[in-house]
């Protein structure tokens, strides 16, 4: 017989084994890794300045992908709650993406021949930055927020609001109050959830036999191919390809009737699906997209194997930028306190010896610090009271906004600097 000690050992071990890391979405062991940054906190967790002396929670920021239907995916550290209990992003402080958000609401309308008797429900409504545009148009709305604080604004645009996580069990409610979507719209969600399949058979649920599911997400192509690693972060638990995506919708006996590539946050894919009973032609764009991602190597285990290396070079180029300025007595400020720019900073190491603060349009974030970093947040107008020669640009997806909006740093010899994919400096 074993002694208790060594038993309590294996057993122990045991355990461990049977914990194994497993696929969100088919279960598979999860085994590749894709990229380690390290351990940093939760980016959208802006800290106020009684709060800079206590513990600051800090967790892995190790992205898999599975070798079995290739998401590329990260652990779930934080519950939902914990994310969105108190949530600093608001969407209508971009008018990036408010000009973006009219866009899509002016052509749903006439693509889907939307009207008075229809109805369009949005997933993560945030502030009311989309609805609003149908709403004004005169087609009914509802949005589903988890944020209390932003559904609130909402609200308060006269949007009504359900303030609850969405899954099957809303989707049952919704169903069972007669409000299901003939649009059904989830931008910048489907990357959020821990639960994926509760999700999407959820979207399933929501969406009336004949209706049309509108998905917007950042393209897992162009993140790899412009070493975009800054967009992942703890709440984005998924980072998304097509092929990923039609797998997931499949399962859930939803179909890709539709596929486009978007700019937005550095290159986005909005996909349109049906139900499978209800699916007609599928759009020669969805082919296309498949073929470019096949040629990306999207569908080869190497391609996601060497992204860790070339992440590891926009570090030490980044670093090498900054101390060289400061280094000839330069000042840099940041613009932009984004979640982004939080796992830049922090996986990169660069903190106040660096920059002397970052600014951002948001009153919700100004006044407080960066996690991990604990940079301040000021308003803008400190770029021209500090004069700095730099403004580094931490949100680059709104790269031309907010060179735009700040074109007065040129009036002292200010120069912008853009961190993605290389180290560029404009004037």
């Amino acid at each position: 017989m074993l002694p208790e000690s060594v038993a309590r050992t294996g057993d122990a071990a045991c355990e461990q084994a049977e914990a194994v890391r497993r696929c969100r979405f088919c279960r598979a062991p999860l085994t590749e890794s894709f990229a380690d940054l390290g351990m940093t906190p939760p980016a959208n967790a802006y800290l106020r300045f009684e709060e800079l002396s206590r513990m600051e929670p800090f967790y892995p920021l190790h992205a898999y992908v599975c070798a079995g239907c290739l998401l590329v995916q990260l652990d779930a550290f934080q519950t939902p709650d914990e994310i969105f209990g108190d949530y600093a992003y608001f969407s209508s402080y971009s008018e990036t993406w408010l000009d973006h958000a009219a866009r899509f609401a002016a052509q749903a309308i006439e693509r889907f021949a939307l009207g008075p008797d229809s109805r369009i429900v949005e997933i993560a409504s945030n502030d009311g930055y989309l609805l609003q545009y149908f709403q004004r148009r005169g087609v009914p709305v509802l949005g589903v927020e988890p944020a209390a604080n932003v559904a609130a604004v909402a609200a308060a645009k006269g949007i009504p609001t359900l303030v609850r996580f969405f899954g099957v069990e809303t989707a049952r409610a919704l169903a069972a109050r007669g409000q299901q979507a003939d649009l059904l719209i989830a931008n910048n969600v489907l990357a959020h959830v821990p639960d994926l399949n509760d999700f999407v058979a959820g979207l399933a649920v929501a969406l009336k036999p004949s209706g049309v599911l509108s998905l917007e997400f950042p393209h897992l192509l162009q993140l790899i191919r412009n070493v975009q690693f800054d967009t992942i972060y703890h709440e984005h638990f998924s980072y998304l390809s097509l092929q990923a995506v039609e797998r997931v919708l499949a399962a859930h006996g939803l179909v890709v009737a539709d596929a486009e590539a978007l700019p937005t946050h550095g290159g986005s894919l909005r996909v349109i699906a049906r139900h499978r009973a209800a699916s007609g032609p599928i759009g020669q764009r969805v082919a296309g997209l498949r073929a470019r991602e096949r040629e990306a190597g999207l569908a080869d285990l190497a391609t996601y194997r060497g992204f860790a290396e070339r992440v590891k070079a926009v570090k030490r180029e980044l670093l090498a930028f900054l101390i060289e300025a400061k280094t000839v007595g330069k000042s840099i400020v940041g613009y932009g306190a984004a979640a982004k720019g939080n796992t830049l900073l922090n996986y990169c190491g660069v903190g106040g010896d660096f920059l002397d603060y970052v600014v951002d349009a948001s009153p919700h974030k100004q006044g407080r610090f960066l996690p991990g970093t604990h940079i301040p947040i000021h308003h803008p107008d400190c770029v021209r009271a500090t004069r700095p020669d730099y403004l580094l640009i931490l949100p680059w997806n709104l790269e031309r906004e907010i060179v735009a909006r700040m074109a007065h740093i040129r009036d002292w010899g200010g120069r912008f600097v853009l961190p993605i994919p290389t180290v560029r400096v404009e004037p």
